[in-house]
């Protein structure tokens, strides 16, 4: 989409042109016929006007209303999800924020809600025009993400992190790389956007002494934020675990206790969610919970009771895995679906259901996982 795609759908006539593509389906199947309507409409701007609509429709779910916004799809799919900014826009509140990747406005828009004074600035100025058109209390201009423009209290940046299709999980490999962030703005408060899969270790082996926050989004990690200057808390790991319904959310912190041994199985398996693993954090959540591991190695907990809100697995039988021992167990009790959970067992959930063809009608999970050298198959029931 170019400049001027922009300025015809901030038209009457591109406004016009958008609500009545939204009347189409724009499948796949239906996409040509519906493009020939569309053309005949807006002409030279049919594509970007289309591209609104599929837009708008995929990111409802993700962002919110976007009724009258100004999207594209790759825009869509970087942007940070309401929920996930919401939340940072709490920890932010009453500060002034420069947001200086803000794309389409995702992260403005949660800001505004509650810091007083908000800024917004990329690099690409058709982005930088959507954003200032979708998010207008916020000031928004064309700017190099390197380049300070502002003396704003905390910075915002969420680098580019795929190249050629790839995704990057260094921080030093992203565009802009976080060395050259956090040497732009010395001595601010910054909170650099980066992939949940990047190696923690290395990055405070490579001298980073600030804050590491990784965030999940209804079971799902969705990011890490690397936090640093005076509104982080400095060598601190925290796994926030954000419920789209607004409640159940939790926070586990490095500093919490963790005090826990490996111990035989109690009644229930758990599987912490996936922030607490990524974060390392598994130890600190059984501890908070009396839960302990069966392996120290290993992210399964085990407990006589399940932590409110989340999903656990009652033990029915457990044993010593093979193949053939448990597809005789298995048939034994009558089971025709099945859900494979795996950790450490080497095993891969797909092969090993086509092998047992199972043909039974109960429902049942199998939890296969190494314990010390051994891997145990764990037949359980879910509690919800």
């Amino acid at each position: 989409m170019d400049g001027a795609d922009l300025a015809y759908l901030r038209t009457v006539d591109g406004a016009a042109a958008v609500t009545a593509a939204d009347r189409l389906a724009l499948t796949d199947h239906s996409l040509v016929a519906d493009v020939v309507t569309v053309r005949g409409i807006a002409g030279a701007h049919a594509p970007a006007v289309i591209e609104q609509v599929r837009a708008r429709r995929r990111a409802a779910d993700k962002l919110g209303d976007v009724d009258g916004w100004l999207l594209t799809d790759e825009a869509v799919q970087q942007a940070t999800p309401a929920a996930v900014a919401e939340h940072r826009a709490r920890r932010l509140a009453w500060l002034s924020v420069h947001d200086v990747t803000c794309s389409i406005g995702a992260e403005l828009r949660a800001l505004v809600q509650v810091c007083p004074r908000v800024v917004g600035s990329d690099l690409d100025p058709v982005r930088a025009r959507m954003a200032a058109h979708n998010v207008p209390r916020a000031l928004v201009y064309v700017a190099d993400a390197l380049t300070p423009t502002t003396t704003a209290d905390v910075v915002i940046a969420d680098p580019a992190r795929r190249a050629g299709g790839r995704r990057i999980v260094d921080p030093e490999q992203m565009s802009p790389a976080l060395s050259a962030l956090r040497g732009a703005y010395a001595g601010r408060s910054l909170a650099v956007k980066t992939a949940p899969g990047i190696d923690y270790d290395r990055l405070r082996r490579q001298g980073f002494d600030g804050e590491v926050e990784i965030v999940s989004l209804d079971g799902g990690v969705r990011e890490a934020c690397l936090w640093s200057g005076p509104v982080a808390v400095p060598g601190l790991t925290r796994a926030t675990v954000l419920r789209g319904s607004g409640s159940g959310g939790y926070e586990v912190f490095s500093t919490d206790p963790h005090d826990v041994d490996p111990e035989p199985a109690g009644k229930y398996l758990i599987e912490p969610d996936g922030a607490v693993i990524r974060a390392g954090l598994v130890r600190h959540y059984a501890a908070r919970h009396g839960l302990w591991q069966l392996d120290p190695h290993i992210a399964y907990l085990t407990g006589d009771a399940v932590p409110a809100g989340e999903r656990g697995f009652e033990i029915l039988d457990a044993g010593k895995f093979s193949e053939k021992s448990l597809r005789a167990e298995l048939r034994r009790r009558d089971v025709g679906t099945l859900e494979i959970l795996t950790r450490g067992a080497g095993v891969d959930p797909d092969v090993l259901r086509r092998k047992l063809k199972l043909e039974g009608s109960q429902q049942m999970t199998v939890v296969i996982t190494r314990i010390g050298r051994e891997v145990t198959a764990f037949l359980t029931r879910p509690t919800r």
